[in-house]
């Protein structure tokens, strides 16, 4: 029998094939966001070339702004960040409703490490016991040197509902801030991702 073939590591080659124009736009918005056009050779771009314009979703719009930082502190430039996320009713596609909302998203990160999404705020679903969860958005994290995916979750601060949600209730009570946004003005949060290190984010098992 032969050898088993060795693991590589993730990436990072997210930039070239993976994410796409308006990627990281899940309210309906055309533009760039989500892809990192600056790598992409000009003529070489076949992923959604029309920029990823849909009709407006319901909801209250809300933006995410953040940045991947390794164990030494340091921004990733070629990590890929996904979000998965309910509607603002709390239904997932493909039942969201008539409104068409995918509520999954991928954001290249820049040269500074930083990422951004425009979406609306969830409703929320149910959890264990058929509790109902705070709103939050589910968050997958690829980038060099991960031999798989990390999973995470982002709860927003400032809602009422969140400090009794019943997964982040499991969560160790010191390490709770790491998956809270922070709101920095109206419908705008802020979420960095710390890979390793103190202050690590608590990721989960998937």
């Amino acid at each position: 029998m032969g050898r088993q073939t060795p693991s590589q590591t993730v990436g990072p080659y997210f930039h070239y094939g993976l994410t796409w124009k308006g990627g990281a736009d899940l309210t309906g918005g055309a533009g760039d966001l989500g892809a990192r056009m600056d790598l992409i050779p000009p003529g070489h771009y076949v992923l959604n070339p029309g920029g990823g314009v849909r009709r407006p979703v319901r909801g209250e719009p809300v933006e995410i702004a953040g940045v991947v930082r390794d164990g030494d502190g340091q921004p990733v430039p070629d990590a890929m960040v996904e979000i998965w996320q309910a509607d603002a009713d709390g239904r997932y596609a493909p039942d969201g409703g008539p409104g068409g909302f995918i509520g999954f998203g991928r954001s290249a990160t820049g040269k500074d490490g930083g990422f951004i999404f425009r979406t609306v705020k969830p409703g929320r679903v149910p959890g264990p016991g058929g509790r109902l969860q705070a709103p939050h958005v589910a968050i997958g994290v690829f980038g060099r040197g991960l031999l798989r995916r990390l999973a995470t979750r982002l709860y927003f601060a400032d809602d009422p509902a969140t400090a009794g949600d019943p997964i982040l209730a499991l969560v160790p009570a010191d390490r709770r801030t790491t998956l809270l946004a922070r709101p920095e003005g109206p419908g705008r949060y802020r979420f960095d991702i710390l890979l390793q290190g103190p202050g690590e984010t608590v990721f989960f098992d998937l």
